[in-house]
C-alpha cells in the first residue's frame, strides 16, 4: 500500500504516542494535532488522506471539528470516543464522520478501519457503468459520470457515500434493500461500522432532495429501504 497520510487530533499525548509508534510500522505518515482548531489548520497545510478526531478536546471538540471539516473537504473521518453510547456514535455520523472507534482501542483495528475506508473510496464510481446514464426519474436526474444530481431543476451537492447509496438504490427502482445489503454494496464487506450508518445517510439524502414534490427513498418497515418516485 502506498504511503498514507493520516491526521490525528487528540489532546492525550499517550494516545498520540501509541498511534505514532504503530503507524510508523505500517507505512502511514502521521500528522498530529492537540485539538480541533489545530486540526482545521493542518487540513489546509497537510491535505491528509484520512482524519481521526477525538471527541473530547479543548479549544474545539471533535464534533465541531468534524462539522468544520465537512464544510470544505470530503476527507474520510473516524471519530474516537471514550463513551460507548449510541448518541455519540449517531451524532458523529450525522455530522459527516465515516466511522467511529471507542476507546480503549487496538491500534491494529484502527489501521484496519483506515485501510478499509480508503480501499472503498475509488472503485465506487466504476460500479455503475453497466446501467443507463443519466438515471432520470421525472424531476430527478442522476448523472453517473459527473456524479451530479439535479432535483426539481436545481443541482444538489452530495457527499460521496450519499451519492453511491442513492445510485445503488436508483439502479433498481422498487427493489427492497436491507441495511446489511446496502452496507455490503456501498461500504464493502470489510466495513466495521454498524447498520445505523445507513439510517443516517438516508436521512441526509432525503434532506437534500426535499425540494422534490415526492419521496424518493421509502422505508420498508422491518426490512430496509427502496427507491421510487411515487407520491
Amino acid at each position: 500500500m502506498a504511503q498514507t497520510k493520516v491526521l490525528v487530533a487528540d489532546d492525550d499525548p499517550n494516545v498520540r504516542e501509541i498511534i505514532s509508534l504503530y503507524f510508523s510500522k505500517q507505512q502511514i505518515d502521521l500528522v498530529v494535532a492537540g485539538d480541533g482548531k489545530q486540526a482545521i489548520e493542518l487540513m489546509e497545510k497537510e491535505a491528509p488522506d484520512m482524519v481521526i478526531l477525538d471527541v473530547m478536546m479543548p479549544q474545539m471538540d471533535g464534533f465541531e471539528a468534524c462539522r468544520e471539516i465537512r464544510k470544505k473537504w470530503d476527507t474520510p473521518i473516524i471519530m474516537l470516543t471514550a463513551k460507548d453510547e449510541e448518541f455519540d456514535r449517531v451524532l458523529g455520523l450525522e455530522l459527516g464522520a465515516d466511522d467511529y472507534v471507542t476507546k480503549p482501542f487496538s491500534p491494529r483495528e484502527l489501521v484496519a478501519r483506515i485501510r478499509a475506508i480508503l480501499r472503498r473510496m475509488q472503485p465506487k464510481a466504476k460500479a455503475v457503468e453497466d446501467v443507463a446514464n443519466p438515471l432520470t426519474f421525472d424531476q430527478l436526474t442522476i448523472d453517473l459520470d459527473k456524479r451530479e444530481v439535479v432535483a426539481a431543476g436545481e443541482k444538489v451537492s452530495f457527499r460521496p457515500k450519499e451519492f453511491d447509496l442513492l445510485v445503488q438504490m436508483a439502479k433498481s427502482p422498487g427493489s427492497v434493500f436491507s441495511r446489511e445489503q446496502l452496507l455490503e454494496l456501498v461500504w464493502g464487506f470489510d466495513y466495521f461500522g454498524d447498520v445505523r450508518t445507513i439510517d443516517v445517510h438516508i436521512k441526509k439524502i432525503r434532506q437534500r432532495l426535499d425540494k422534490l414534490p415526492y419521496e424518493c427513498i421509502h422505508t420498508v418497515w422491518g426490512i430496509g429501504y427502496k427507491f421510487g418516485v411515487e407520491a
